[in-house]
Protein backbone atom coordinates (compact mmCIF):
# COMPACT_ATOMS: atom_id res chain seq x y z
CA UNK A 1 0.00 0.00 0.00
CA UNK A 2 1.21 3.53 -0.25
CA UNK A 3 0.49 6.67 0.34
CA UNK A 4 -0.74 7.80 -3.06
CA UNK A 5 -3.31 5.48 -3.78
CA UNK A 6 -7.16 4.88 -3.04
CA UNK A 7 -6.73 2.28 -0.74
CA UNK A 8 -4.79 4.74 1.60
CA UNK A 9 -6.74 7.77 1.10
CA UNK A 10 -10.34 6.40 1.13
CA UNK A 11 -10.17 3.57 3.21
CA UNK A 12 -7.29 2.83 5.15
CA UNK A 13 -6.35 6.51 6.65
CA UNK A 14 -9.93 7.58 7.14
CA UNK A 15 -10.86 4.35 9.65
CA UNK A 16 -7.17 4.75 10.78
CA UNK A 17 -7.84 8.37 11.76
CA UNK A 18 -11.33 7.55 13.42
CA UNK A 19 -10.29 4.41 15.47
CA UNK A 20 -7.01 6.44 16.60
CA UNK A 21 -8.75 9.16 17.51
CA UNK A 22 -12.33 7.45 19.31
CA UNK A 23 -9.52 5.61 21.66
CA UNK A 24 -8.91 7.82 24.92
CA UNK A 25 -5.45 5.91 26.23
CA UNK A 26 -2.13 6.11 24.93
CA UNK A 27 -1.65 2.47 24.97
CA UNK A 28 -4.66 1.60 23.26
CA UNK A 29 -3.37 4.32 20.15
CA UNK A 30 -0.49 2.49 20.36
CA UNK A 31 -2.20 -0.68 19.76
CA UNK A 32 -4.21 0.55 16.77
CA UNK A 33 -1.81 2.10 15.42
CA UNK A 34 0.81 -1.17 15.78
CA UNK A 35 -2.67 -3.12 14.14
CA UNK A 36 -2.87 -0.67 11.43
CA UNK A 37 0.84 -0.46 10.72
CA UNK A 38 1.14 -4.53 10.39
CA UNK A 39 -1.81 -4.01 7.99
CA UNK A 40 -0.18 -1.15 6.11
CA UNK A 41 2.74 -3.40 5.30
CA UNK A 42 1.01 -6.71 4.97
CA UNK A 43 -0.83 -5.37 2.12
CA UNK A 44 1.06 -6.62 -0.93
CA UNK A 45 2.83 -9.67 0.68
CA UNK A 46 1.41 -10.61 3.91
CA UNK A 47 3.88 -13.47 4.28
CA UNK A 48 6.85 -10.51 5.07
CA UNK A 49 4.82 -9.91 8.26
CA UNK A 50 6.22 -13.00 9.92
CA UNK A 51 9.41 -10.86 8.71
CA UNK A 52 9.29 -7.81 10.58
CA UNK A 53 7.61 -9.53 13.66
CA UNK A 54 10.27 -11.54 14.15
CA UNK A 55 12.71 -8.83 13.80
CA UNK A 56 10.92 -6.64 16.15
CA UNK A 57 10.97 -9.50 18.38
CA UNK A 58 14.75 -10.51 18.39
CA UNK A 59 15.68 -6.75 18.78
CA UNK A 60 12.91 -6.48 21.56
CA UNK A 61 14.89 -9.16 23.56
CA UNK A 62 18.48 -8.50 22.45
CA UNK A 63 18.17 -4.66 23.66
CA UNK A 64 16.83 -6.57 27.34
CA UNK A 65 19.96 -8.41 27.50
CA UNK A 66 22.62 -5.85 26.58
CA UNK A 67 21.20 -3.60 29.02
CA UNK A 68 21.28 -6.32 31.87
CA UNK A 69 24.48 -7.26 31.11
CA UNK A 70 28.09 -5.97 31.35
CA UNK A 71 31.40 -5.95 30.27
CA UNK A 72 32.70 -8.85 27.70
CA UNK A 73 28.90 -10.45 28.01
CA UNK A 74 27.49 -7.48 26.90
CA UNK A 75 29.97 -6.59 24.25
CA UNK A 76 29.25 -10.64 22.67
CA UNK A 77 25.16 -9.93 22.62
CA UNK A 78 25.64 -6.67 20.73
CA UNK A 79 27.86 -8.52 18.49
CA UNK A 80 25.66 -10.99 17.93
CA UNK A 81 23.00 -9.05 17.57
CA UNK A 82 24.47 -6.61 14.98
CA UNK A 83 25.59 -9.72 12.98
CA UNK A 84 22.05 -11.54 12.66
CA UNK A 85 20.42 -8.21 11.94
CA UNK A 86 22.68 -7.68 9.01
CA UNK A 87 22.71 -11.42 8.02
CA UNK A 88 18.66 -11.23 7.77
CA UNK A 89 19.64 -8.14 5.03
CA UNK A 90 22.01 -10.11 3.65
CA UNK A 91 19.90 -13.00 2.96
CA UNK A 92 16.77 -11.21 1.44
CA UNK A 93 18.82 -8.36 -0.33
CA UNK A 94 22.09 -9.75 -1.54
CA UNK A 95 21.84 -12.99 -1.47
CA UNK A 96 20.81 -13.50 -5.41
CA UNK A 97 23.57 -10.60 -6.04
CA UNK A 98 25.96 -12.79 -4.08
CA UNK A 99 25.40 -15.56 -5.86
CA UNK A 100 24.87 -14.39 -9.20
CA UNK A 101 28.57 -13.12 -8.93
CA UNK A 102 30.18 -16.04 -8.25
CA UNK A 103 28.00 -18.02 -10.75
CA UNK A 104 29.78 -15.31 -13.00
CA UNK A 105 33.35 -16.02 -11.44
CA UNK A 106 33.17 -20.17 -12.14
CA UNK A 107 30.98 -20.26 -14.93
CA UNK A 108 34.07 -20.09 -17.15
CA UNK A 109 35.40 -22.69 -15.44
CA UNK A 110 32.66 -25.03 -15.64
CA UNK A 111 31.06 -24.59 -12.67
CA UNK A 112 27.57 -23.22 -12.97
CA UNK A 113 25.68 -22.24 -9.47
CA UNK A 114 21.91 -21.50 -9.90
CA UNK A 115 20.65 -18.09 -9.12
CA UNK A 116 17.82 -18.25 -5.85
CA UNK A 117 15.45 -15.33 -6.72
CA UNK A 118 14.55 -13.96 -3.40
CA UNK A 119 12.08 -11.54 -3.10
CA UNK A 120 12.97 -8.33 -0.99
CA UNK A 121 10.84 -8.01 1.42
CA UNK A 122 9.17 -4.47 1.94
CA UNK A 123 11.45 -1.78 3.15
CA UNK A 124 13.99 -4.10 4.98
CA UNK A 125 17.03 -2.00 4.70
CA UNK A 126 14.85 1.00 6.82
CA UNK A 127 13.72 -1.24 9.52
CA UNK A 128 16.98 -2.94 9.87
CA UNK A 129 18.70 0.16 10.71
CA UNK A 130 15.63 1.53 13.28
CA UNK A 131 16.84 -1.90 15.03
CA UNK A 132 20.41 -1.33 14.58
CA UNK A 133 20.25 2.14 16.02
CA UNK A 134 18.16 0.81 19.14
CA UNK A 135 20.38 -1.68 20.11
CA UNK A 136 23.75 0.18 19.47
CA UNK A 137 22.37 3.07 21.66
CA UNK A 138 21.27 0.88 24.34
CA UNK A 139 24.83 -0.65 24.24
CA UNK A 140 26.30 2.94 24.36
CA UNK A 141 23.91 3.82 27.67
CA UNK A 142 22.16 6.20 25.66
CA UNK A 143 18.95 5.26 27.24
CA UNK A 144 17.59 2.03 29.06
CA UNK A 145 16.23 -0.42 26.71
CA UNK A 146 12.13 -0.23 26.56
CA UNK A 147 10.77 -3.04 28.32
CA UNK A 148 7.20 -2.82 26.89
CA UNK A 149 6.95 -5.00 23.76
CA UNK A 150 4.13 -2.87 22.30
CA UNK A 151 6.26 0.79 22.21
CA UNK A 152 9.32 -0.85 20.50
CA UNK A 153 7.37 -2.80 17.70
CA UNK A 154 5.54 0.51 17.24
CA UNK A 155 9.20 2.35 17.22
CA UNK A 156 9.73 -0.21 14.23
CA UNK A 157 6.75 -0.26 12.22
CA UNK A 158 5.20 2.92 12.69
CA UNK A 159 3.66 2.98 9.40
CA UNK A 160 4.47 6.67 8.07
CA UNK A 161 8.24 5.74 8.25
CA UNK A 162 8.11 1.88 8.07
CA UNK A 163 8.86 1.54 3.92
CA UNK A 164 10.77 4.32 2.72
CA UNK A 165 12.03 6.85 6.22
CA UNK A 166 12.87 8.91 7.76
CA UNK A 167 15.49 6.94 9.61
CA UNK A 168 14.28 7.57 13.27
CA UNK A 169 16.71 7.36 15.69
CA UNK A 170 14.47 5.86 18.75
CA UNK A 171 15.82 8.54 21.15
CA UNK A 172 13.89 10.88 18.90
CA UNK A 173 10.41 9.34 19.74
CA UNK A 174 11.11 7.60 23.07
CA UNK A 175 9.09 10.07 25.47
CA UNK A 176 5.84 10.57 22.81
CA UNK A 177 5.68 6.32 22.71
CA UNK A 178 4.50 6.87 26.24
CA UNK A 179 2.86 10.45 26.26
CA UNK A 180 2.11 12.63 23.40
CA UNK A 181 -0.10 15.82 22.68
CA UNK A 182 -2.98 15.53 20.23
CA UNK A 183 -4.06 19.66 19.11
CA UNK A 184 -5.71 21.06 16.53
CA UNK A 185 -2.82 23.20 15.84
CA UNK A 186 -0.20 20.24 14.78
CA UNK A 187 -2.79 18.16 13.63
CA UNK A 188 -3.96 20.90 10.89
CA UNK A 189 0.07 21.40 10.45
CA UNK A 190 0.33 17.74 9.74
CA UNK A 191 -2.09 17.87 7.78
CA UNK A 192 -0.41 20.55 5.24
CA UNK A 193 2.89 18.46 5.06
CA UNK A 194 0.50 15.86 4.07
CA UNK A 195 -0.69 17.85 1.10
CA UNK A 196 2.26 19.34 0.07
CA UNK A 197 4.17 15.73 0.02
CA UNK A 198 1.29 14.10 -1.92
CA UNK A 199 1.18 17.00 -4.39
CA UNK A 200 5.24 16.84 -4.73
CA UNK A 201 4.55 13.21 -5.44
CA UNK A 202 1.30 12.92 -7.80
CA UNK A 203 1.91 16.55 -9.58
CA UNK A 204 5.22 16.89 -10.66
CA UNK A 205 7.01 13.44 -9.54
CA UNK A 206 4.58 10.77 -11.20
CA UNK A 207 4.04 13.64 -14.22
CA UNK A 208 7.56 13.18 -15.47
CA UNK A 209 7.86 9.91 -15.02
CA UNK A 210 6.86 9.54 -18.56
CA UNK A 211 9.89 11.30 -19.85
CA UNK A 212 12.31 9.58 -17.60
CA UNK A 213 10.96 6.14 -19.16
CA UNK A 214 11.06 7.29 -22.16
CA UNK A 215 14.67 8.15 -22.33
CA UNK A 216 15.82 5.32 -20.04
CA UNK A 217 13.98 2.54 -20.88
CA UNK A 218 12.54 2.91 -24.65
CA UNK A 219 15.30 4.83 -26.20
CA UNK A 220 18.49 2.25 -27.50
CA UNK A 221 20.39 5.19 -28.24
CA UNK A 222 19.33 8.85 -26.91
CA UNK A 223 20.49 11.97 -29.02
CA UNK A 224 21.98 14.79 -26.93
CA UNK A 225 18.53 15.93 -26.14
CA UNK A 226 17.06 13.09 -25.45
CA UNK A 227 19.36 12.12 -22.43
CA UNK A 228 19.63 15.84 -20.88
CA UNK A 229 15.93 16.13 -20.84
CA UNK A 230 15.38 12.11 -19.58
CA UNK A 231 18.45 12.89 -16.85
CA UNK A 232 17.14 16.06 -15.30
CA UNK A 233 13.61 14.69 -15.55
CA UNK A 234 15.07 11.71 -13.35
CA UNK A 235 16.80 14.33 -11.67
CA UNK A 236 13.52 16.22 -10.34
CA UNK A 237 11.41 13.30 -10.06
CA UNK A 238 13.62 11.62 -7.82
CA UNK A 239 13.85 14.28 -5.75
CA UNK A 240 10.09 15.49 -5.13
CA UNK A 241 9.52 11.21 -5.50
CA UNK A 242 11.53 10.68 -1.86
CA UNK A 243 10.61 14.26 -0.69
CA UNK A 244 7.25 13.85 -1.48
CA UNK A 245 7.06 10.83 0.96
CA UNK A 246 8.91 12.18 3.34
CA UNK A 247 7.24 15.00 4.10
CA UNK A 248 3.85 12.51 3.44
CA UNK A 249 5.57 10.52 6.38
CA UNK A 250 6.24 13.59 8.78
CA UNK A 251 2.69 15.05 8.46
CA UNK A 252 1.10 11.74 8.87
CA UNK A 253 3.49 11.25 12.64
CA UNK A 254 2.51 15.11 13.42
CA UNK A 255 -1.15 14.25 13.45
CA UNK A 256 -0.38 11.32 15.34
CA UNK A 257 1.65 13.69 18.19
CA UNK A 258 5.25 12.04 16.61
CA UNK A 259 8.06 14.29 15.88
CA UNK A 260 10.23 13.03 13.07
CA UNK A 261 12.98 14.55 11.69
CA UNK A 262 12.97 16.30 8.42
CA UNK A 263 14.81 14.36 5.43
CA UNK A 264 16.04 17.25 2.89
CA UNK A 265 16.99 20.60 3.05
CA UNK A 266 16.61 22.31 -0.51
CA UNK A 267 19.40 19.77 -1.60
CA UNK A 268 19.58 21.24 -5.40
CA UNK A 269 20.72 24.23 -4.17
CA UNK A 270 24.18 23.04 -2.59
CA UNK A 271 27.20 24.54 -4.02
CA UNK A 272 29.38 21.12 -3.06
CA UNK A 273 28.94 17.74 -2.75
CA UNK A 274 29.57 18.04 1.01
CA UNK A 275 26.97 20.55 1.40
CA UNK A 276 24.48 18.03 -0.94
CA UNK A 277 24.73 15.99 1.68
CA UNK A 278 24.09 17.20 4.37
CA UNK A 279 20.81 17.97 2.54
CA UNK A 280 19.75 15.13 0.91
CA UNK A 281 18.47 12.19 2.55
CA UNK A 282 19.59 13.22 6.16
CA UNK A 283 18.43 10.42 8.47
CA UNK A 284 20.42 7.88 6.35
CA UNK A 285 23.82 10.03 5.79
CA UNK A 286 23.66 10.76 9.82
CA UNK A 287 23.21 7.62 10.53
CA UNK A 288 25.75 6.84 8.43
CA UNK A 289 27.94 8.88 10.29
CA UNK A 290 27.16 7.74 13.55
CA UNK A 291 27.30 4.08 13.18
CA UNK A 292 29.66 3.72 10.65
CA UNK A 293 31.78 7.12 9.56
CA UNK A 294 32.62 7.77 13.45
CA UNK A 295 33.49 4.24 14.41
CA UNK A 296 35.61 3.77 11.72
CA UNK A 297 37.75 6.43 12.99
CA UNK A 298 35.73 9.65 10.83
CA UNK A 299 38.55 12.44 10.95
CA UNK A 300 40.16 11.55 13.86
CA UNK A 301 43.17 9.86 12.11
CA UNK A 302 45.34 11.13 9.53
CA UNK A 303 44.17 12.17 5.69
CA UNK A 304 44.85 8.61 4.60
CA UNK A 305 42.38 6.89 7.13
CA UNK A 306 39.72 10.03 6.67
CA UNK A 307 39.92 9.35 3.22
CA UNK A 308 39.35 5.88 3.41
CA UNK A 309 36.56 5.85 5.91
CA UNK A 310 34.97 8.43 3.47
CA UNK A 311 34.70 5.97 0.58
CA UNK A 312 33.83 2.93 2.56
CA UNK A 313 31.01 4.41 3.95
CA UNK A 314 29.60 5.37 0.68
CA UNK A 315 30.34 2.12 -1.01
CA UNK A 316 28.47 0.39 1.77
CA UNK A 317 25.35 3.78 1.04
CA UNK A 318 25.53 2.68 -2.53
CA UNK A 319 25.33 -0.92 -1.85
CA UNK A 320 22.55 -0.17 1.02
CA UNK A 321 20.31 1.03 -2.04
CA UNK A 322 20.77 -1.74 -3.95
CA UNK A 323 22.28 -4.93 -4.70
CA UNK A 324 24.11 -3.98 -7.97
CA UNK A 325 27.03 -2.83 -9.40
CA UNK A 326 25.79 0.29 -10.29
CA UNK A 327 24.94 1.62 -6.57
CA UNK A 328 28.24 0.39 -5.54
CA UNK A 329 29.85 2.85 -8.44
CA UNK A 330 27.17 5.26 -7.46
CA UNK A 331 28.45 5.07 -3.80
CA UNK A 332 32.31 5.32 -5.45
CA UNK A 333 31.42 8.35 -7.24
CA UNK A 334 30.00 10.37 -4.61
CA UNK A 335 32.33 9.09 -2.28
CA UNK A 336 35.51 9.73 -4.42
CA UNK A 337 34.15 13.71 -4.99
CA UNK A 338 33.99 13.99 -1.46
CA UNK A 339 37.91 12.90 -1.02
CA UNK A 340 38.50 15.12 -3.51
CA UNK A 341 37.03 18.26 -1.74
CA UNK A 342 38.71 17.64 1.21
CA UNK A 343 42.08 17.40 -0.63
CA UNK A 344 41.44 20.81 -1.55
CA UNK A 345 39.09 21.25 -3.75
CA UNK A 346 36.28 22.88 -1.63
CA UNK A 347 39.24 25.74 -0.86
CA UNK A 348 39.04 26.07 -4.74
CA UNK A 349 35.40 26.39 -5.40
CA UNK A 350 34.87 29.16 -2.85
CA UNK A 351 37.13 30.93 -5.01
CA UNK A 352 35.06 31.06 -8.14
CA UNK A 353 31.45 32.59 -8.44
CA UNK A 354 28.48 30.92 -6.86
CA UNK A 355 26.77 30.38 -9.86
CA UNK A 356 29.83 28.40 -11.22
CA UNK A 357 30.27 26.49 -7.61
CA UNK A 358 26.26 25.50 -8.16
CA UNK A 359 26.70 24.35 -11.71
CA UNK A 360 29.45 21.83 -10.44
CA UNK A 361 27.29 20.16 -7.94
CA UNK A 362 24.57 19.72 -9.92
CA UNK A 363 26.62 17.94 -12.67
CA UNK A 364 28.14 15.56 -9.92
CA UNK A 365 25.03 14.51 -8.86
CA UNK A 366 22.98 14.17 -12.16
CA UNK A 367 26.21 12.20 -12.87
CA UNK A 368 25.27 10.07 -10.23
CA UNK A 369 22.11 9.72 -11.41
CA UNK A 370 22.95 8.26 -14.37
CA UNK A 371 24.32 5.09 -12.63
CA UNK A 372 21.76 5.27 -9.72
CA UNK A 373 18.81 5.17 -12.40
CA UNK A 374 20.08 2.73 -15.52
CA UNK A 375 18.80 -1.08 -14.91
CA UNK A 376 22.77 -2.14 -15.39
CA UNK A 377 25.86 -0.32 -16.11
CA UNK A 378 25.56 -1.21 -20.27
CA UNK A 379 22.72 0.79 -20.17
CA UNK A 380 24.50 3.78 -17.93
CA UNK A 381 27.51 3.35 -21.01
CA UNK A 382 24.79 4.37 -23.21
CA UNK A 383 23.06 7.44 -21.69
CA UNK A 384 26.53 8.63 -21.13
CA UNK A 385 27.59 8.60 -24.43
CA UNK A 386 24.38 10.26 -25.23
CA UNK A 387 25.00 13.04 -22.83
CA UNK A 388 28.11 14.02 -24.90
CA UNK A 389 26.11 13.69 -28.45
CA UNK A 390 27.31 9.91 -29.65
CA UNK A 391 24.13 9.38 -30.86
CA UNK A 392 23.41 12.98 -32.38
CA UNK A 393 23.34 16.13 -31.18
CA UNK A 394 19.54 16.98 -32.28
CA UNK A 395 17.11 14.07 -33.30
CA UNK A 396 14.38 12.95 -31.10
CA UNK A 397 12.79 9.73 -31.70
CA UNK A 398 8.92 8.68 -31.32
CA UNK A 399 8.83 7.33 -27.51
CA UNK A 400 10.40 10.92 -26.44
CA UNK A 401 7.91 13.13 -28.51
CA UNK A 402 5.23 11.23 -27.03
CA UNK A 403 6.31 11.94 -23.80
CA UNK A 404 6.43 15.21 -23.45
CA UNK A 405 3.01 16.23 -22.92
CA UNK A 406 2.25 19.48 -21.56
CA UNK A 407 1.40 18.42 -18.19
CA UNK A 408 5.19 16.44 -18.11
CA UNK A 409 6.84 19.59 -19.19
CA UNK A 410 4.48 21.65 -16.86
CA UNK A 411 5.44 19.32 -14.38
CA UNK A 412 8.99 19.42 -15.38
CA UNK A 413 9.66 22.94 -15.43
CA UNK A 414 7.96 23.31 -12.29
CA UNK A 415 10.07 20.53 -10.49
CA UNK A 416 12.95 22.98 -11.55
CA UNK A 417 11.38 25.76 -10.28
CA UNK A 418 10.68 24.70 -6.39
CA UNK A 419 13.66 22.22 -6.05
CA UNK A 420 16.25 26.01 -6.87
CA UNK A 421 13.87 28.71 -5.84
CA UNK A 422 11.55 27.28 -2.95
CA UNK A 423 10.31 30.74 -2.01
CA UNK A 424 8.41 31.07 -4.83
CA UNK A 425 5.77 28.66 -2.87
CA UNK A 426 5.79 29.94 0.17
CA UNK A 427 3.25 31.78 1.91
CA UNK A 428 3.46 32.73 5.18
CA UNK A 429 0.25 32.73 7.33
CA UNK A 430 1.55 35.11 10.03
CA UNK A 431 1.92 38.11 7.76
CA UNK A 432 -1.69 38.63 7.83
CA UNK A 433 -5.11 37.15 7.17
CA UNK A 434 -5.61 37.33 3.42
CA UNK A 435 -1.96 35.78 3.40
CA UNK A 436 -3.60 33.17 5.51
CA UNK A 437 -6.79 32.63 3.70
CA UNK A 438 -4.73 32.34 0.17
CA UNK A 439 -2.15 29.79 1.89
CA UNK A 440 -5.31 27.56 2.97
CA UNK A 441 -6.85 27.61 -0.42
CA UNK A 442 -3.66 26.80 -2.36
CA UNK A 443 -3.22 23.83 0.14
CA UNK A 444 -6.83 23.01 -0.53
CA UNK A 445 -6.04 23.22 -4.57
CA UNK A 446 -2.99 21.12 -3.81
CA UNK A 447 -5.79 18.29 -2.38
CA UNK A 448 -7.96 17.97 -4.98
CA UNK A 449 -5.57 17.71 -7.67
CA UNK A 450 -3.80 15.48 -5.51
CA UNK A 451 -7.16 13.16 -5.48
CA UNK A 452 -7.72 13.62 -9.00
CA UNK A 453 -4.50 12.51 -10.23
CA UNK A 454 -4.82 9.81 -7.47
CA UNK A 455 -8.44 8.56 -9.30
CA UNK A 456 -7.16 8.87 -12.92
CA UNK A 457 -3.66 7.87 -12.62
CA UNK A 458 -1.94 4.19 -12.72
CA UNK A 459 -0.26 2.49 -9.89
CA UNK A 460 3.14 4.38 -9.19
CA UNK A 461 4.65 2.83 -6.07
CA UNK A 462 7.92 5.12 -4.50
CA UNK A 463 10.92 5.10 -5.88
CA UNK A 464 12.75 4.55 -2.89
CA UNK A 465 9.98 1.28 -2.14
CA UNK A 466 12.62 -0.45 -3.56
CA UNK A 467 15.56 -0.05 -1.55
Amino acid sequence: MVFSSIPFLFFFLPLFIAAYFLVPTIRGKNLITLAFSLVFYGWGEPAFILVLLASIAFNTIAALQIDRRKGRSRTAVLAVSVALNLLLLAVFKYGGFTVSNLDAVLRPFGFGIPVPRIMLPLGISFFTFHCLSYIIDVYRHRFAANRDPIEVALYIALFPQLVAGPIVRYKTVARQLGSRRHTLGRASAGARIFVIGLAQKVLIADQVAQIVEAAFDHTPLPSIIEAWTGLLAYTVQIYFDFAGYSNMAIGLGLILGFTLPRNFRLPYTSQSITEFWRRWHISLSSWLRDYLYIPLGGSRGGALQTYRNLVTVFLLCGLWHGASWNFVLWGAWHGTFLVIERIGLSRLLFQVPMPARWAYTQLVVMGGWVLFRSNDLSMAGVMCGGLIGRYGTDAMGFEMHSALLPGAVTALLAGCAFAVFPRWIKLRSTTGPLLAIADCAWVFCLLLLGIVYVAAGVYSPFLYFRF
